[in-house]
């Protein structure tokens, strides 16, 4: 993504996390960030949120970054509409393909229509349905360790992060193997249009990866159809085509995008967690010297992964109504850009949250939503982590990096694009 840079902070040195970035937060704009946001965001979200924690970007919409704000826009969706259709239709274009995608997706559907898809296919990450994976990734995480352990290092995230997610949604999709990357190709194109600005090449790759992607899927139910017997007990593609709920069916055109979605949302979130989640413990020796000495605290590790280095740093909102953030007022119709990963280092909701501490309870982030639109997916995500931190922390005792990660220049998405590890 093309990203435009403030000249004054280009020869600026990178800012640590305990910098405090030079710039005056009634200057700052969402959609032209410092040069030093996109390595490190944290500094110049918590000036952001100490001195304009409802800031009005230069184009009309709001970037809030204290806690209890977001916290108080994701309990009411009354108020704050997860409807897009308003921004994606000066976006995209109202018959792009790109728009009727992000538009039919249920994350950014209000109720009813998000209540009647999501329940249609919440099945999909119900603990039993779960409880069948738990297997099958571990089973995936011992095979690329034991390829780990074979060549004495790794770039972790084309090897290890990005494979386990994509082969677990790929595997409840029914998707063969030969087609996964064709799967990573074209979310990455999708998902890149949720950036807040595109390229026109950006656009045009999102929009051909969408009209693409439906065509693959016609095909996939048409073949899934035509010989059920192929299919394993744990798909839930066809599952999803045949399901009701209360007499009521996914039309075609929802049954393509919410497939779309999952296959999307299923490896996006769980690769760049798995990702931080290994860049960060590496970073700090101390944190696995605890895991080892206390495998209990897996869990609360994934979650100290998922606050500090949140994998979708921003979401949104529409007010449909007059509504008040702390002092500001803001009028119906209001764009606010919700971001997550200054919520999640706020100090009135976290104890020192610029330390990386995987024994921290409670630890309430937003990293996967909160309210009616959680993340559906969650537990599958939550799952896939800790099978494959204590994994690898256990059998590697020596694993180390070669290099800092590499961070990819996005804004919504905290993505790793590289991370080379080795094991002695």
């Amino acid at each position: 993504m093309e990203i435009q840079l403030d000249t004054r902070a280009r020869s600026r040195c990178n800012l640590g996390m305990d910098a405090t970035p030079n710039f005056e937060p009634a200057e700052f704009d969402l959609l032209n960030v410092p040069a030093g946001y996109l390595d490190d965001p944290y500094p110049y979200l918590a000036t952001l949120r100490t001195q304009a924690p409802v800031h009005r970007n230069p184009d009309g919409t709001y970037v809030l970054t204290r806690y209890a704000d977001i916290a108080q826009v994701y309990r009411d969706p009354a108020v704050w509409s997860s409807d897009k259709k308003a921004d994606f239709a000066p976006k995209f274009g109202p018959g792009a393909p790109l728009y009727e995608h992000h538009t039919t997706s249920v994350v950014f559907t209000d109720p009813p229509d998000h209540t009647r898809i999501r329940k249609l296919f919440q099945f999909a990450f119900t603990r039993r349905a779960l409880a069948a994976f738990e297997e099958r990734i571990a089973a995936l995480v011992d095979g690329y360790l034991d390829q780990l352990a074979d060549q004495g290092g790794m770039e972790l995230v084309e090897g290890f992060s990005f494979k386990l997610p994509i082969e677990v949604v790929c595997d409840m999709l029914g998707v063969p193997g030969q087609d996964r990357m064709l799967i990573r190709d074209w979310a990455l194109a999708i998902l890149t249009a949720l950036e807040p600005k595109l390229t026109p090449a950006q656009l045009d790759a999102g929009n051909r990866a969408v009209v693409e992607f439906k065509d693959y899927l016609r095909g996939l139910i048409r073949h899934r159809r035509a010989h059920p017997n192929e299919a394993q007990p744990t798909e839930v593609l066809t599952v999803m085509a045949d399901a009701e709920a209360d007499g009521e069916r996914l039309s075609e055109l929802e049954l393509l995008h919410a497939c779309i979605f999952m296959l999307n949302a299923g490896h996006e979130t769980s690769t760049n967690m798995i990702s931080h989640g290994v860049h960060e413990m590496l970073r700090h020796p101390d944190q696995i010297a605890r895991l080892r000495a206390d495998p209990g605290l897996i869990e609360p590790m994934v979650e100290e992964v998922l606050r500090y280095q949140a994998p979708i740093q921003i979401n949104n909102r529409r007010s449909v109504a007059e509504a008040r953030l702390g002092d500001v007022t803001l009028k119906a119709g209001s764009s606010v850009h919700m971001i997550v990963a200054a919520a999640n280092r706020d100090p009135a909701q976290f104890a020192q949250p610029d330390r990386f501490d995987i024994t921290r309870r409670p630890n309430r982030h937003f990293s996967f939503g909160l309210g009616i639109h959680i993340c559906a997916g969650n537990a599958l995500a939550r799952l896939e982590a800790a099978i494959a931190f204590q994994k690898l922390f256990d059998r590697f005792p020596r694993l180390s990096l070669e290099a800092p990660a590499k961070i990819a220049p996005r804004l919504r998405f905290r993505e790793v694009s590289a991370l080379h590890v080795r094991t002695a």
